[in-house]
């Protein structure tokens, strides 16, 4: 791995630490989150060269308490804040040691951090947003590809969350029992929209970002030892536990995408697979199944499948069914449309893809495209199937799965001639 590379999923795992400290400290979000950015940029810059500092979480909020302190001694509109901070953080103390240099200096507050951005004051796409940004240490960008919005869009959205924290006066500590429910949902599908983006990534010229699908399994193990009886929160870390385990297998030497029926699955992670067929085993027989519960137990499914031809799909095909009644949305529609063509036939697959193409949040996914482009393969129409590829390969934005797509293209063109 280049230090470039090292530097950066160091920083990626520090950045919601450093965020929380501040918080925690100051209590003023949108200006905290501003400096830990700027902090990020100066250690992106310094490290790869200068060399990772012996403490570099105290260093990263050190640098940011130093940059915080001086926006806001430069604002005299704001002069009553800096009397504030300036009272709470001494210079002599940001001179001479690191800023985290205090009883809970080993504190993360990156679970704490993770309910604040889920506030009840903003809208379930904005604390998700915010949270992927914050907590998650996503770009814009990619966090525009996870909503399938525009990049401008979703840059508003954050700046308005950032907002809204900041004029609530939120303090960053862990909600009561009953604000804690409330928001539960939304801190769930932040951290599975995180462990996605690290499993598939959206703008990356590697498939996949190991370092936001860790951090989201560690995140995911800390909430499940806060709330070990949720259903749903161990039914998630089960969900993260078995998808996780085929990452080795995922990619080829060249680092190419390998799809699942064609791994190898002597390479998946036997722990991981364990540990999450446990984890469900306990969990399921506890009450109501609820939509990651479903999820993990598909993903069981092909995990216990010895080779691809023992796949059980008539029980995915079942569970998709359950899930789709529970929570639909076009993606599982999609994923249970490959379960129908291989039960019933890629025939009756590309029925139900019909009724997606006219969903506008689908219509020219790359996804859907690919699926679709599959299934007319398995029929036989190698010319059709040949063009979807390479229609899907042009919409992708993950350059491995480009490659990919447009690989599997010219085999079934290459196979004509």
């Amino acid at each position: 791995m280049s230090e470039d590379r090292r530097v950066e999923d160091l920083l990626r795992e520090l950045a919601p630490q450093a965020l929380g400290a501040l918080v925690r400290r100051y209590g003023i979000f949108d200006t905290c989150e501003d400096a830990v950015q700027e902090a990020l940029l100066s250690a992106a810059f310094q490290w790869p060269t200068e060399g990772t500092p012996d403490n570099p979480r105290g260093w990263l909020i050190t640098v940011a308490s130093r940059k915080l302190v001086d926006h806001v001694r430069s604002e005299q509109a704001r002069r009553r804040r800096e009397d504030r901070i300036a009272l709470a953080t001494p210079q002599a103390e940001l001179l001479s040691r690191a800023a985290d240099a205090e009883p809970d200096a080993d504190r993360d507050d990156s679970l704490t951090l993770l309910f604040l951005c889920c506030h009840p004051a903003l809208s379930s796409s904005s604390r998700i947003a915010l949270t992927l940004r914050a907590v998650g240490g996503l770009s814009t960008t990619q966090i525009a590809a996870a909503f399938l919005v525009p990049e401008s869009t979703m840059a508003q959205r954050i700046s308005r969350a950032k907002q809204t924290i900041k004029s609530s006066g939120a303090p960053l500590r862990m909600p009561d029992a009953t604000d804690r429910a409330e928001r539960l949902q939304a801190v769930l599908h932040v951290l599975y929209l995180i462990f996605n983006e690290g499993y598939v990534t959206t703008d990356s010229n590697d498939l996949t970002a190991p370092a936001l699908s860790a951090e989201s399994i560690r995140l995911a193990r800390r909430l499940h030892r806060l709330l070990p009886d949720d259903g749903e929160v161990a039914g998630l870390l089960a969900l993260m536990l078995l998808t996780d385990a085929r990452r080795p297998a995922r990619t080829g030497p060249g680092g190419d995408l390998v799809p699942l029926a064609e791994q190898d699955r002597g390479r998946w992670d036997r722990e991981l697979i364990t540990d999450g067929i446990a984890l469900l085993t306990e969990t399921l027989p506890r009450g109501q199944v609820g939509p990651y519960q479903l999820q993990a137990a598909i993903a069981a499914v092909h995990d216990e499948a010895e080779h691809v031809e023992a796949t059980d799909w008539p029980q995915i095909l079942a569970l998709y069914g359950l899930l789709e009644q529970l929570a639909p949305n076009p993606m599982v529609t999609l994923n249970r449309a490959v379960a129908v063509a291989m039960v019933h036939g890629a025939a009756a697959g590309l029925e139900l893809l019909a009724a997606l193409e006219c969903d506008k949040r689908m219509a020219g996914h790359h996804r859907l495209l690919a699926t679709r482009a599959h299934l007319l393969e398995l029929l036989g129409d190698h010319t059709a199937a040949a063009d979807g590829y390479r229609d899907a390969a042009r919409r992708a934005t993950s350059a491995t799965e480009r490659r990919h797509l447009t690989a599997r293209a010219a085999r079934l063109t290459s196979a004509q001639s």
